[in-house]
């Protein structure tokens, strides 16, 4: 039995889904699928208006924070590249390295909505590794191992899965038991991860 979570490290709502995914994992196995929702996207000043009102919706409904640094900073750093891949192998290095790939994504979430870092970059990404105890240069050698052509191919399996079974948007939740899936209705349980651990009980 095991926890599918479909996310993206610059999906707002995946960062309103933090708590969740981080109580969901103190209670059975997580298996993260990361979405790709953006290649190339830049920052401008319709990009901006569009998030920060989306951005304000999540806050007041999960308490998450979003910084000054990204509100104020990187959202109008215009020309600015947002790219979900190196993130998500960022990610995949962590979980393959010491199985912390859960706590890296909540890094770059942090990074990227608090401190308003550009974790599209790679010497960005490799400081926030050395911050979290990782060897830079292991980690260097196994990210250059994921990036590219196999981030891409664990982005299409993880789309290839949702379509199967028929979810959509991130961040998703799919319970595996007994070789059977199931979509949990995670929405209720924005900013109340104590009601979401009693609901995965009763799932489980």
């Amino acid at each position: 039995m095991k926890l599918h979570y479909f996310y993206d490290p610059l999906c707002g709502w995946c960062y309103a889904a933090a708590p969740l995914a981080n109580a969901a994992a103190e209670m059975l196995p997580l298996q993260l699928h990361g979405g790709g929702l953006m290649s190339g996207r830049v920052i401008d000043a319709q990009f901006r208006d569009y998030v920060l009102p989306h951005d304000a919706r999540i806050a007041r409904l999960s308490k998450q924070i979003f910084g000054d640094a990204y509100k104020d900073g990187l959202l109008k750093q215009v020309g600015t590249v947002l790219d979900s891949a190196p993130p998500i192998t960022a990610v995949l290095t962590a979980e393959q390295l010491d199985g912390r790939g859960l706590a890296m994504l909540a890094q770059l979430q942090k990074a990227h909505y608090v401190d308003g870092k550009k974790v599209s970059q790679r010497a960005v990404l490799f400081s926030l590794a050395a911050q979290a105890g990782y060897d830079v240069e292991r980690f260097n050698a196994v990210f250059d191992t994921l990036a590219g052509s196999g981030c891409d191919k664990h982005i299409a399996q993880s789309r290839r899965l949702m379509a199967q079974y028929q979810a959509s948007g991130f961040p998703t939740f799919l319970l595996e038991k007994n070789g059977r899936f199931r979509q949990l209705d995670h929405h209720a349980f924005y900013g109340n991860p104590d009601a979401w651990r009693d609901a995965l009980r009763q799932w489980l």
